[in-house]
């Protein structure tokens, strides 16, 4: 008994020890993480009130720069190039009023409130007007990708602009600056949205200006409530509410916004998965399904809509029969692009509520495809054909184009070769006859080099004499037989040499 009463005390003890060391190191943990990610050490309130009240102000110069950054943002977006927009929005001062307001809200500051609501009125309106105007007398209509980019916002530009904002005001707090705001501003992306609404205004196309304005009003909704978050975490010196009720009933308001304005990005958001989705699937299931021994796809065209998706595709060789293609269709439910009217997989497990697959195909007869070539000739706009004939007829001249280069370089060539050969054949015969003492001969180009680096090539013909052939006779049959050979081959520079 007195040995299980010692093992007890000492399992108690042992017991009580593991639970002091475990708060010891829970304290030591906590005390580490509030060292390393407390943000309220180096904090100068009184500074940042004051840096923000400042930068929310558009007049004078202020106005200036944000004029020339949507100027610069404009012709980025128009002209597609990437460096130029984050060129702009690194000297924009649209992020100064959005920090006034969440500043403002966060200390109570109704009054200042008014006057950034005012300021940020001024910036949105001075970036449209700019940009509409930039947009009506730029020659280059046509929505380039960084235009199109900013027309979709989603879930995700909602986190961009809250860890963005919350960057920018603790950034901004420091009594030593940092060089985090010109980041955040490429961040939160507020110059291209913004931009990109008054291209949709300048060219009437409507979905652009919503979209992108959109996006501007999320960024900076989201950069301000961040801001707001902040100030009250910091403990910026407030100014009291006299009805506490009426401070609570705000806050109420506040959330109200926050979660009307998220909705519809997320709804966008959830869109763009399905979306990708189903593409992803669409073409996972043509490159299964869609082999054909005697039969190849030449084009495929894939199209996503939340009720009716289609794919098509456009074969050449055996036709199909319609049991193969409606067997292909039922296929489909095998990869989850069909719904089949289940609701709980319509709405959440689907891509789509229902797709179709069209094949379209010819048999290989002339009078088949003659008969298409008719059937488009009359059915097709006198606009689309004209750009057809355009296209065949560029086409064809730039083949021809493309050929005499060809014939002309192969002539060329051909030219080279004929000044190159020497018909020794014929050579052989006429120098036994003027020659009799040579009893052979033989041709090659020769490449000589100076030590100072020219060279040049010769023709050079090596011969040999017979035994009966005096110095003196050599020496002049070779002269004559140089300037014979200069005559019968056209060829200004050779020389003969023997063997």
């Amino acid at each position: 008994m007195e040995l299980e009463a010692k093992k007890d005390i000492e399992l108690e003890k042992n017991r009580k020890a593991v639970i002091f060391n475990l708060r010891s190191l829970m304290r030591i943990t906590k005390k580490f993480l509030i060292e390393t990610l407390s943000i309220k050490e180096g904090t100068d309130i009184q500074g940042t009130i004051e840096s923000i009240k400042r930068d929310m102000v558009f007049r004078g110069i202020t106005v200036w720069i944000l004029i020339a950054s949507i100027f610069i943002a404009s012709i980025g977006l128009n002209i597609n190039s990437i460096p130029v927009i984050i060129g702009a929005m690194l000297i924009s001062p649209l992020i100064g009023p959005i920090l006034g307001i969440g500043l403002t809200v966060g200390t109570n500051d109704w009054s200042l409130l008014l006057r950034s609501l005012k300021n940020f009125g001024i910036a949105i309106a001075i970036g449209l007007i700019v940009s509409i105007i930039y947009f009506l007398i730029s020659p280059f209509k046509e929505a380039s990708p960084e235009l199109i980019a900013r027309t979709s916002p989603t879930i995700l530009d909602v986190l961009i602009a809250i860890f963005g904002g919350i960057a920018g005001i603790i950034a901004g707090s420091r009594r030593e600056k940092t060089n985090v705001i010109p980041v955040v501003a490429i961040a939160t992306a507020l110059m291209p949205p913004l931009c990109t609404a008054g291209y949709g205004i300048a060219t009437a196309q409507y979905s652009f200006f919503f979209g992108a304005f959109y996006l501007f009003f999320i960024n900076s909704v989201f950069i301000a409530l961040s801001t707001l978050i902040v100030v009250r975490y910091l403990h910026f010196p407030k100014h009291q509410f006299i009805d506490h009720a009426k401070e609570k009933r705000f806050k109420r308001y506040i959330f109200i916004f926050i979660i009307i304005i998220i909705l519809p990005s997320a709804q966008i958001f959830m869109n763009v998965i399905q979306e990708t989705r189903f593409y992803t699937t669409a073409h996972k299931y043509i490159n299964e399904q869609l082999i054909f021994e005697n039969s190849e796809i030449i084009n495929q065209k894939v199209v996503h809509n939340d009720t009716l998706s289609t794919i098509d595709i456009y074969l050449i060789g055996d036709e199909l029969s319609i049991y193969q293609i409606d067997d292909l269709n039922n296929r489909l439910n095998d990869y989850g692009l069909n719904a089949n009217g289940n609701y709980l997989k319509r709405n959440f497990l689907s891509f789509t509520d229902s797709t179709v697959l069209r094949v379209h195909q010819a048999s290989n007869s002339t009078d088949t495809l003659f008969s298409k070539l008719d059937y488009l000739s009359n059915n097709l706009s006198k606009d689309i054909k004209t750009g057809i004939l355009e296209d065949i007829y560029k086409k064809n001249e730039e083949n021809i184009r493309f050929k005499d280069e060809q014939i002309a370089f192969l002539e060329n060539e051909l030219v080279k070769i004929k000044k190159d050969s020497v018909p020794i054949y014929l050579l052989s015969k006429e120098i036994k006859i003027h020659f009799p003492k040579i009893t052979k001969f033989g041709y090659s180009k020769t490449i000589e080099t100076t030590l100072d680096g020219d060279i040049d090539t010769l023709s050079t013909f090596f011969i040999q004499w017979n035994g009966y052939a005096w110095k003196a006779q050599r020496k002049e049959q070779k002269e004559i037989l140089e300037k014979w050979l200069k005559v019968r081959l056209e060829i200004d520079t050779l020389r003969v040499m023997e063997y």
